[in-house]
């Protein structure tokens, strides 16, 4: 008789953060359609609060994959399919709709930065994970304009970057756009794979002491089911957003 395989325990609570993300980013997504679709211009979404509630959801989903990154089985393979999701992205965009093309979106992001991380976790993993935490923090906000030309600490001290870097859409991909470079959602591995590393660090520095806390195992059942399956949700909200305004503008 050989013994069954012990069945991996699922952390609900954080299938329900990843969950209340993508609600947050539908609801985003679908206000943008709104606003550059249908002309619907709420005062607040050009005072900053669209930029913020944006940031918001994307350094959430970046952290919890870094944070997740050591829970998966297979992070080569599953950094192959989100970033392959990433180039279906920017196809579709750029068949559907042009004027909204996404290059070097948050999902191209993901998988680039799990690949990365499949390659140096063997040199990472000789760091404490509380000084490669503060490092990446540190790489983050230091090149957190490195897209604007410059690297730094704003009221700081900032160094103005070479021109010749920002090149081509392949510069863009590392965080070097062009002049006249446009993306509908852009998000580089530089500064961006340095938070994806906060979370990984993060994962390394507390999880052994984290993991058997039952809140861990408790989540919303709406919002971790929307997490389990987030990458095909990912991929689907906006044809459906799409359908819907299609419908109102059909009915009214």
């Amino acid at each position: 008789m050989t013994a069954e395989p012990t069945k991996r325990p699922r952390y609900a609570l954080l299938d329900t953060l990843r969950g209340f993300a993508l609600v947050n980013m539908i609801a985003y997504h679908g206000l943008w359609d709104l606003i550059y679709l249908a002309g619907f211009t709420p005062g607040w979404y050009n005072e900053g609060g669209a930029f913020y509630w944006q940031q918001g959801i994307c350094w959430t989903f970046i952290l919890l994959s870094g944070f997740c990154w050591s829970m998966s089985r297979h992070p080569l393979r599953h950094g192959v399919v989100v970033f392959a999701c990433g180039l279906l992205v920017t196809a579709v965009t750029a068949l559907v709709e042009p004027t909204a093309l996404i290059w070097w979106g948050v999902l191209s992001l993901l998988g680039a930065a799990g690949l990365l991380l499949t390659a140096l976790e063997p040199l990472l993993r000789k760091l404490h994970p509380a000084a490669g935490l503060l490092c990446s923090a540190l790489l983050f906000a230091l090149t957190r304009n490195i897209s604007s030309g410059t690297i730094g600490l704003p009221g700081v001290g900032t160094l103005a970057l070479p021109r010749a870097l920002y090149r081509n859409l392949a510069t863009a991909f590392f965080g070097f756009p062009p002049a006249g470079f446009y993306s509908a959602d852009y998000f580089p591995l530089l500064p961006w794979f340095f938070l994806f590393c906060v979370g990984y660090f993060a994962h390394r520095l507390w999880w052994s002491r984290w993991k058997e806390l039952p809140l861990l195992r408790r989540g919303v059942p709406g919002l971790s089911w929307l997490g389990r399956h987030s990458l095909v949700v990912y991929l689907l909200h906006q044809p459906v957003l799409y359908g819907l305004l299609e419908v109102y503008w059909l009915l009214t």
